[in-house]
């Protein structure tokens, strides 16, 4: 029998289904207390995917606002546990990011990965997206 793999939306009430995370999944340990804060924040979204009782993967995204065009959404974290890779789990998670976006009317998505991340380049050129030249500065705090 084939494996089902379902996806929602985290909310307080879905949140219990962190419990149970595949391995690479996200880049750290969840911190309930960032978790409760990051979920309170509008314009904040998390798609997970689940594989039985196992969280498989997830997409975090963020309503980017602005007072002089149209808002746009930035995927800031996209992950899928090794052996779900190159199985569409990433393509629906993004997808559904896509149409979270369009019902709130934002114009755009935006997402970075780092130049060697080749699985990554694939899944965003395969949905028509094209690389920008960036440079990108971060400061500790």
């Amino acid at each position: 029998m084939p494996e089902v793999i379902t996806t929602c939306r985290l909310t307080r009430d879905t949140a219990g289904l962190l419990e149970n995370i595949a391995e690479e999944v996200f880049d750290e340990e969840i911190n309930p207390q960032w978790l409760a804060t990051y979920l309170e924040l509008p314009g904040h979204l998390m798609i997970i995917a689940v594989c039985g009782k196992q969280v498989i993967g997830q997409v975090a995204a963020y309503v980017h606002s602005h007072p002089d065009q149209a808002s746009d959404v930035y995927i800031d974290n996209l992950g899928v546990a090794p052996p779900f890779q190159r199985r569409g789990v990433a393509r629906r998670l993004v997808d559904e990011v896509f149409a979270w976006g369009k019902t709130l009317g934002c114009h755009q998505v935006w997402i970075v990965t780092d130049t060697e991340n080749i699985a990554a380049r694939a899944l965003y050129e395969g949905r028509g997206a094209a690389a920008e030249p960036i440079v990108m500065f971060s400061y500790k705090l």
